[in-house]
């Protein structure tokens, strides 16, 4: 097995590659803490790898943020575990109450319906196909008197570029396309 790496725009998270299916197409699943691992064994194996602070599934990649550390120290340990699980067997996802299949969105309820599945639209044809190839995800949490309340992860969560991708290409391609949208903000 060949796994391949690439920096992203964070300088703290790592993209690794293994040439396979992580979690299939317009799926992810954001572990920011090794509590939220619990769910994973390939989450918890990378966390168990001193100063991983957080690890982000997409389709074809994962992201693996640090705390501390150089990356040609931790890297080998990190694709031990990969490679290690991969070949177990296991699975990459506990099945657990239909968390799986969720496309990461909040469902949203109300008067503003239609706004909201531009909105959603927009995100997942447009904006996440971009950030995955940052290894991070943008997803829907809320809409309220015009403004949009996004919640960025993997490696968008914490980059230094987070907030001028936020404000200048989601939101401005939101207002473009969305005339009610007046803001759009990271929860």
């Amino acid at each position: 097995m060949f796994i391949q790496t690439e920096a992203t725009p964070n300088p703290a998270t790592l993209k690794f590659l293994p040439g396979r299916e992580v979690l299939g197409e317009g799926r992810a699943a954001d572990f920011p803490t090794a509590e939220a691992a619990e769910r994973s064994p390939l989450a918890m194996r990378l966390f168990a790898v001193e100063n991983v602070s957080g690890v982000f599934f997409g389709a074809d990649f994962i992201t693996v943020t640090k705390s501390s550390g150089e990356w040609q120290h931790l890297k080998p340990a990190l694709l031990g575990a990969i490679m290690e699980h991969f070949t177990s067997g296991a699975p990459i996802l506990f099945a657990a109450g239909g968390t799986e299949d969720d496309d990461g969105h909040a469902a949203h309820e109300g008067e503003d319906g239609e706004i909201v599945t531009q909105i959603k639209e927009i995100l997942d044809t447009r904006v996440r196909p971009a950030v995955a190839q940052d290894g991070g995800d943008i997803t829907f949490q809320g809409y309220e008197a015009g403004v949009v309340f996004l919640n960025m992860q993997g490696a968008c969560a914490g980059c230094p570029s987070s907030t001028v991708t936020l404000k200048r290409g989601v939101e401005n391609m939101l207002k473009h396309y969305i005339p009610e949208i007046v803001e759009v903000r990271q929860i």
